[in-house]
C-alpha cells in the first residue's frame, strides 16, 4: 500500500486517500523530559553561578545529589522519544551534579605537634523533645564539647540536672521553642559575644589543656520561603564571626540549616573552616530529617574547624524524639606549626 506522509496534519495518507492517525508516542516523552530538564536546569545554573538564587531553589539545593533522580528519569524518556537534543542536555545535566557533589573545602592536615584531644557532640533536639535522648548520648559518647539547638527552658533544666557533674561550663541563649541554645564543657569557658539571630548563637573560649580555642554555635533560621533574606543574613553574620579572628583555632557547630550546596555555607568554609565530617569522609551523610526521609535526607548539620584541627573520626547518631541525627567528631588539636 502506498502511504504519504502529511507531517503537518499529523496524518498519513494512503492511496486509497484514507487518513490515518499518525504515531505521536515519541512527543509527551519529548515533554516530560523538558519539564525535568527545565527545574533541574534553574537549581543546577543557580548553583553554577555560585547563588543561592530565590524560592525554590535554596530549598531544593539542599537535596542537589537527589536531583540525579529526575535527571536520569528525562534522559531515559529522550531515549526512548529518540530526542538526541535533549539527550545531549541531560548528560551535560548529569555531568554537572557528578561535578557539584564532590566535597567542597580545604582538606590540609595541620603539620604542627598534637597537643590536645577532644571530642565533640551536636544536636538539634526539636523544641526539647529529644533532651532525654541527648542526655544518654551525652553519657555515653562523653564528648569534652556539647552543642543544643532548640533547647528550650525545660530542656536546659534537664542538662543542667543531669550533666552538670561532667560539664561545670555552660554558655547559653535561654528562649522558648526553638530559641534555646546551649553550649556545654568540660573545659573552663571565658565569656564571648554570641552571633546576632533570630534563634540562639552563643558563644565562648575554651581553655583546652592550656591553649584558648573558640567556640561558636550555629543555628541561623531556616530559608522558609517568606525568609530566605533572614536565612542568607544569618549565616553572613557567621562567616563575618568566623572571618573575625583567625588567630585563634576554632570550632563552630550546629544546626546550619544549609548543605555544603549552598552558597551561603560555602562562604563560611571560604574563611578558611573545615567540615569536619568531610575531613573524616562523612561529607554527604544525612542528619535531617531523621524521622520522615533519613534515607534520602541532607547534611545540615556540622562542625567546623580551623586548620589547626584534624578530624579522626565523625558519627552520625539516631536519637529519639527529634528529626536531626546528632554529629559527633573526634577532633585532634595540634600547635601552630614552627
Amino acid at each position: 500500500m502506498d502511504i504519504e506522509t502529511d507531517t503537518a496534519n499529523g496524518t498519513w495518507t494512503d492511496a486509497d486517500g484514507g487518513r490515518t492517525p499518525r504515531r505521536t508516542g515519541r512527543r509527551p516523552g519529548a515533554w516530560c523530559a523538558t519539564l525535568l530538564f527545565a527545574g533541574v536546569s534553574v537549581v543546577v545554573g543557580c548553583r553554577t553561578a555560585d547563588s543561592d538564587g530565590v524560592t525554590p531553589v535554596p530549598q531544593l539545593l539542599a537535596f542537589l545529589p537527589w536531583l540525579l533522580v529526575p535527571t536520569g528519569a528525562g534522559l531515559l524518556l529522550t531515549l526512548l522519544a529518540r530526542w538526541w537534543t535533549g539527550a545531549v542536555w541531560g548528560v551535560a545535566l548529569l555531568g554537572l551534579l557528578a561535578w557539584f557533589i564532590e566535597p567542597y573545602g580545604k582538606s590540609v592536615e595541620p603539620t604542627g605537634p598534637p597537643v590536645a584531644e577532644v571530642r565533640v557532640l551536636t544536636s538539634n533536639v526539636e523544641f526539647g523533645q529529644g533532651t532525654d535522648a541527648l542526655i544518654d548520648a551525652v553519657r555515653r559518647e562523653k564528648p569534652d564539647l556539647v552543642f543544643v539547638q532548640e533547647c528550650e527552658r525545660t530542656c536546659g533544666a534537664a542538662l543542667r540536672r543531669d550533666l552538670a557533674a561532667g560539664y561545670p561550663h555552660r554558655r547559653a541563649v535561654e528562649g522558648d521553642g526553638s530559641k534555646g541554645s546551649v553550649i556545654l564543657s568540660a573545659f573552663p569557658l571565658r565569656a564571648a559575644p554570641a552571633v546576632p539571630g533570630t534563634l540562639g548563637m552563643p558563644a565562648a573560649v575554651a581553655d583546652v589543656r592550656g591553649h584558648p580555642v573558640r567556640l561558636r554555635l550555629a543555628h541561623p533560621m531556616p530559608p522558609l520561603a517568606d525568609r530566605v533574606d533572614r536565612w542568607r543574613e544569618e549565616l553572613a553574620a557567621l562567616r563575618d564571626a568566623a572571618a573575625g579572628d583567625r588567630g585563634t583555632p576554632t570550632v563552630l557547630a550546629g544546626d546550619f540549616n544549609a548543605s555544603q550546596d549552598h552558597a551561603a555555607f560555602r562562604r563560611i568554609l571560604d574563611t578558611g573552616l573545615r567540615d569536619a565530617a568531610r575531613l573524616a569522609g562523612q561529607d554527604r551523610t544525612p542528619s535531617w530529617p531523621a524521622r520522615t526521609l533519613p534515607v534520602f535526607g541532607t547534611q545540615i548539620d556540622h562542625v567546623l574547624v580551623s586548620g589547626d584541627f584534624a578530624a579522626r573520626d565523625a558519627r552520625f547518631l539516631d536519637l529519639a524524639g527529634t528529626d536531626h541525627r546528632a554529629l559527633v567528631v573526634d577532633l585532634t588539636l595540634h600547635a601552630a606549626a614552627g
